[in-house]
């Protein structure tokens, strides 16, 4: 079963456009969110120092501190908020630069606000703590880590660790083939449902960095994924070369 999104979460809304952010606002609260809006990076500052939210909404368009560039920042000061880039610009190079900065989501205006909302669901399901780890006969365990199937939960010891629904997919294509090197092609035709989130093959070069931030002590040495030059990665469970398991 499905987890079910809380009711009253926050959601902090950050565009320049006072009818989009009007709009918006009024739609999301229909549905049971409180929404705060801000047109500028500045003013969102102000919001997220007095209270706390569960979703930023990120127009990229705006003047001065753009969304990228305000992204970037809130990851570099090692903010967890989950972020959703709203942009009129959804052209490839844009979408992986959103992604590559720590964004977990990208829609492109104009857009249906169900196509919106699903998103928003998708996105804070995957941000609530579930406490405690429960047994799973679907699971894959890795070095500190628990992948459990059936809750799609990454977990390190008992501490959930953030994961979105398509990093949670391409992790688990890798896991479930040990010791195989996967293409990207490969890998984009096995992450069913999730493959439209990915920008084409080398998105999955932006996702694998991302997964190495979450699982790797330093992601520039990975332990468990590992590339091949040439022709993929490769999940390593244990410590060792990729051409002979341990």
């Amino acid at each position: 079963m499905a987890q079910t999104v809380s009711s009253n979460a926050r959601i902090l809304l950050v565009d320049d456009d006072a009818k989009l952010r009007a709009i918006l606002t009024r739609y999301l609260e229909s549905q049971g969110y409180t929404v705060h809006g801000a047109a500028s990076a500045a003013q969102m500052d102000r919001l997220l120092e007095r209270e706390r939210y569960d979703l930023l909404l990120l127009d990229v368009m705006m003047p001065g501190e753009d969304g990228f560039q305000i992204c970037e920042r809130l990851r570099q000061q090692e903010s967890i908020l989950p972020i959703i880039m709203l942009t009129a610009r959804g052209d490839l190079d844009d979408r992986i630069q959103g992604l590559s900065i720590g964004a977990d989501d990208y829609v492109a205006k104009p857009f249906e606000p169900a196509e919106l909302l699903a998103r928003i669901g998708a996105v804070l399901r995957r941000s609530q703590d579930s406490g405690t780890v429960e047994p799973s006969p679907g699971a894959i365990d890795f070095g500190p880590f628990h992948l459990a199937l059936d809750y799609r939960r990454l977990y390190r010891g008992k501490q959930e660790i953030t994961i979105t629904e398509t990093e949670f997919a391409l992790l688990r294509a890798l896991a479930e083939h040990p010791w195989q090197t996967l293409s990207r092609d490969k890998l984009l035709g096995m992450i069913h449902g999730h493959s439209e989130d990915i920008p084409g093959p080398r998105g999955i070069d932006v996702f694998v960095s991302r997964l190495r931030r979450l699982i790797e002590d330093d992601s520039s040495k990975p332990r468990y994924l590992q590339t091949v030059w040439g022709r993929g990665y490769v999940f390593v469970p244990d410590a060792g070369s990729p051409d002979k398991p341990a």
